[in-house]
């Protein structure tokens, strides 16, 4: 978090109270980020409130503030564009679920963006304070290989961090695959040896990033499901989790973990993508 010198917060023109503002301050505050400010809305001019916030902002001790409105073909078009020509390493957007009948006719923007955005993404969900809140990191510690390596260590880097700035606790979440009897491997078909195997591997990952037992929750069953489930029993104010941004065909009937559970969690988002995930997002964008 504190490698992040420039943040993005996308402005809602339907709702004067900005959460995602909010969230930009805490963090600008820690980490001295500049904040550009985007407003997108092809129907109004919104030049006056934009200037009225810079304003504001500079008067509250941020001096480092942008603004621009933009418009491209959609939301989450002009939102990557803008991210890409400032150079954003996060961007900020408060989530609001679309219904349920749009969301089964058409792929919310919101998770056209966490596909397709370039680098981190905050979905700001609720307006509860994160200050002495739980910051929940949620890894698969049974992937071992240098991708999913890298995208762990920039997971928990990201919760210590915002347990530090939030002055809260950070916890971990691994989800481990329930037996099949079909499997090759016999680890995989009883509970107990998947179990054991993964609280081998997660005493090497408590070690390696100073994870005590308290803090560290493992189950069996779908990440999807318990992930929320343990946001709401740990009352967890973020949620950090990783993607490895599946497109086409599987993506748009299936989803990535963290689109699926991007309604059913209470708190706000952090949405962390790996560095081959980024590069390749970012030659996309450019392209």
């Amino acid at each position: 978090m504190q490698a992040v010198r420039s943040i993005l917060v996308v402005l809602d023109p339907e709702h004067a109270h900005s959460r995602a503002l909010t969230r930009a301050k805490l963090i600008a505050g820690v980490t001295g980020a500049r904040l550009h400010l985007l407003m997108c809305d092809k129907k109004h001019d919104h030049t006056a409130l934009l200037s009225l916030l810079s304003s504001q902002l500079h008067d509250d001790g941020y001096d480092n503030v942008t603004h621009e409105e933009a418009w491209r073909d959609n939301l989450h078009d002009t939102i990557i564009y803008v991210q890409q020509a400032e150079g954003c390493e996060l961007v900020i957007k408060e989530h609001r679920p679309d219904n349920p009948l749009k969301k089964a006719l058409l792929t919310p923007s919101d998770w056209k963006l966490l596909r397709q955005c370039p680098c981190a993404v905050l979905m700001v969900k609720s307006e509860r304070p994160w200050t002495g809140g739980k910051i929940l990191a949620a890894v698969d510690v049974g992937n071992q290989d240098d991708d999913h390596r890298r995208l762990h260590a920039s997971i928990i880097d990201h919760g210590y961090a915002i347990a530090g700035l939030a002055k809260g606790e950070l916890h971990v979440i691994s989800a481990h695959p329930s037996p099949m009897l079909s499997a090759s491997d016999p680890t995989y078909q009883l509970s107990e040896t998947i179990e054991n195997r993964y609280r081998e591997a997660c005493k090497a990952f408590q070690a390696e990033y100073g994870i005590s037992d308290d803090c560290l929750h493992v189950a069996e069953g779908p990440a999807d499901v318990l992930i929320p489930f343990t946001e709401k029993k740990l009352d967890a104010v973020v949620t950090v989790i990783g993607t490895v941004c599946r497109t086409g065909i599987s993506g748009a009937l299936i989803g990535n973990t963290s689109e699926v559970v991007l309604d059913a969690l209470e708190g706000d988002v952090l949405v962390l993508k790996s560095e081959e995930a980024i590069a390749h997002q970012a030659e996309l964008a450019r392209g």
